[in-house]
């Protein structure tokens, strides 16, 4: 028989809520889970319970050691946790420390955290020469003319080999813009030529004093360790020397390649691309921000094999107004870069600048196969790419080279979140002990446990039967929460620390506040003279407000901490929030639908089974017929 007009039907909210616990856990057990039974019901759990991985970053400004500003510092640990939390909710920890340095844990041992704290600024410069990047003197082929010592060799089989067509470089994007750009010419290698690795004559040894901090100075004790005779003749190059003309300049010029990364930096760029015996594996390995000043030209290396004389950076990576990783129609991985307003217009004079070789800026060793200027894409320190301008791009363009999809996505973020204002040396990484971890989490699950057990004590003392209700409440509450922690977990990274724990354990009183609620709101029903049954629908309504306030301010607390907290606190924030939303579904679909299936059953009438105390013996009191006096006749 259908149950009259108006009345619940506990039976569907119930199945709603099997329903939910089938696709629950069919995530749980199926959805990304790898592993034994005990592997996929495990959730992810944070740093301070299973150990992971800590890295201290040191900030300098520049190459002259000065320590970073306040801001800078700060600027640089937001962009980091950017980077970090992009790859979800994984409650890593970015603090400074001091003055420069930044110091970041992630949960998980052996974590790579390196790329996170690359500077990644991007610069557009042109191409202006090349040269040979071994750091040996060039021979000329033997058809060349010997040219007078300083004076540039500008012949075709001294261009420096380009990267090919595997490397990175920047394409028209598909989606807009006209012309395109490509990979450089494969033109001769540059022939070694006559080794500067003859036995110099005394050469200076390194200065075993720390290296100053001005750049003055550093250049003066750079000059002290060379000597004079190589300083002045490194001064006088106007081109990259050719040694078969003067033998002797080998010789001169040799100490320069006992030079450290460090000391080249701070050569001036004339220098360090003129002098043959300054090669790619100095240049490559010097400090962070050695070529970072945009007014300024620069020299840099691409593939650790050719080095070439840049222009200033006439666009730079704030530019760009967005990355992402994406494939292109070859399937494969590249770096889609969308020009701000400004950025375009700087963008498409670049290319139109190189396109046309204005004032004929790049000479025969910079230009590309059909006679065009290339445009190399720097990151950091090093050349990404050199193409070919072959048309001025109005559009917006591609990183394309040999990526995999985590390596654009990893360049894409970088780009995405910026570049950091100041750059980091990696000083130590290491691995931190979970075994405080497991105590702490013993500690967390117990004191979870006492804390549901008290609860569970004072409802079956206090409400007898209808301690049941919340004991099964809390038992469907905490599968569900466990269920949604391992899902999530697999999802969006979100891992469990000892203040999610801390969240839930709040979380349980929020729910024993909706119980009392509602429990004490049936007995002012009954109180009034109405039967259980009829008292329990309309108990609801009245509660059902009530409860829904009280947990829409616990969740927007929630929300409010998520959104202006850091760190562990935002795990609180979450897994508080987590808790009172799953905690409203047990209340719909599961509680007041038990309560309804009760009160058809004769416990419920029972003060003693029913825990409803004095209100059923008030409500029959009030309800009992008087016997009045037969009056006589």
């Amino acid at each position: 028989m259908a149950p009259p007009q108006g009345q619940m039907r506990p039976g569907r909210q119930l199945a709603v809520l099997g329903f939910i616990f089938v696709v629950l856990y069919l995530l749980v057990f199926f959805s990304g889970a790898s592993g034994s039974l005990k592997d996929r019901l495990e959730p992810k759990l944070g740093l301070d319970l299973i150990g992971g991985t800590r890295m201290t970053l040191e900030a300098t400004n520049s190459v002259d050691g000065k320590p970073p500003t306040a801001e800078n510092l700060e600027e640089a640990r937001q962009i980091i946790e950017s980077r970090v939390n992009a790859f979800g909710v994984a409650e890593a920890e970015v603090v400074t420390e001091g003055n420069r340095n930044i110091v970041i844990s992630l949960p998980g041992e052996n974590r790579d955290l390196t790329d996170v704290g690359s500077a990644a600024e991007l610069r557009f410069r042109k191409v202006l020469k090349g040269a040979d990047g071994s750091g040996t003197a060039a021979v000329p082929p033997p058809a060349a003319t010997p040219a007078p010592s300083g004076s540039p060799a500008p012949s075709g089989s001294a261009t420096p080999t380009p990267s090919g067509s595997a490397a990175p470089k920047v394409t028209s994007s598909p989606s807009g813009g006209q012309g395109g750009m490509a990979p450089a010419s494969p033109s001769a290698t540059p022939t070694p030529s006559a080794s500067a690795s003859a036995t110099p004559s005394a050469a200076p040894s390194a200065s075993e004093e720390p290296v100053p901090a001005s750049i003055e100075e550093q250049r003066k004790a750079v000059e002290q360790k060379v000597g004079a005779p190589a300083w002045q003749a490194a001064t006088g190059l106007q081109a990259p020397a050719d040694l078969t003309a003067d033998p002797s300049l080998a010789d001169k010029l040799k100490p320069f390649g006992t030079l450290s990364p460090q000391e080249v930096a701070v050569l001036p760029a004339q220098m360090q691309f003129n002098v043959p015996t300054i090669g790619c594996a100095q240049l490559d390995k010097r400090p962070p921000a050695s070529i970072s000043d945009p007014k300024q030209q620069v020299v840099s290396c691409e593939d650790g094999a050719s080095k070439y004389l840049l222009d200033q950076a006439k666009v730079e990576g704030t530019d760009v107004d967005d990355a992402d990783a994406v494939l292109d129609q070859t399937n494969a991985w590249v770096v889609s870069l969308d020009f701000s307003g400004d950025g375009q217009g700087k963008w498409t004079a670049l290319t139109r600048e190189a396109f046309n070789n204005e004032g004929q800026a790049c000479d025969a060793t910079a230009l590309g196969q059909d006679g065009k200027c290339r445009v190399a894409v720097v990151l950091d320190n090093k050349i990404v790419s050199s193409p070919e301008i072959q048309a001025v791009l109005t559009g917006n363009s591609q990183i394309t080279g040999n990526f995999t999809q985590k390596d654009a996505s990893a360049l894409a973020s970088q780009l995405r979140y910026g570049a950091l204002p100041v750059t980091f040396e990696p000083q130590e990484s290491q691995n931190v002990t979970a075994t405080l971890g497991a105590s702490h989490l013993r500690a967390g699950l117990l004191a979870a446990g006492i804390g549901m057990l008290l609860v569970i004590i004072y409802a079956f003392f206090y409400y007898r039967l209808l301690g049941s209700v919340i004991f099964l409440s809390l038992i469907l509450s905490a599968l569900l929460v466990f269920g949604a922690l391992v899902v999530l977990g697999r999802q969006i990274g979100f891992t469990l620390t000892l203040a999610g724990i801390a969240g839930m354990i709040v979380s349980l009183g929020v729910a024993a506040d909706s119980f009392v609620i509602y429990f004490e709101r049936l007995k002012d029903e009954i109180r009034e003279g109405r039967s259980p049954r009829s008292a329990v629908p309309r108990a609801w309504i009245r509660a059902r407000r009530t409860i829904i306030s009280a947990n829409a301010i616990t969740l927007l607390s929630a929300v409010v901490l998520y959104v202006v907290s850091v760190g562990t606190v935002k795990g609180f924030a979450f897994a508080l929030g987590l808790a009172t939303v799953l905690d409203l579904v047990v209340v719909f679909l599961f509680r007041h639908p038990i309560m309804t299936m009760f009160a058809r059953t004769r416990a419920f009438l029972s003060p003693r089974v029913s825990g409803l105390g004095r209100a059923l013996p008030a409500r029959n009191q009030q309800t009992q017929p008087r016997n009045p006096r037969a009056k006589e006749a």
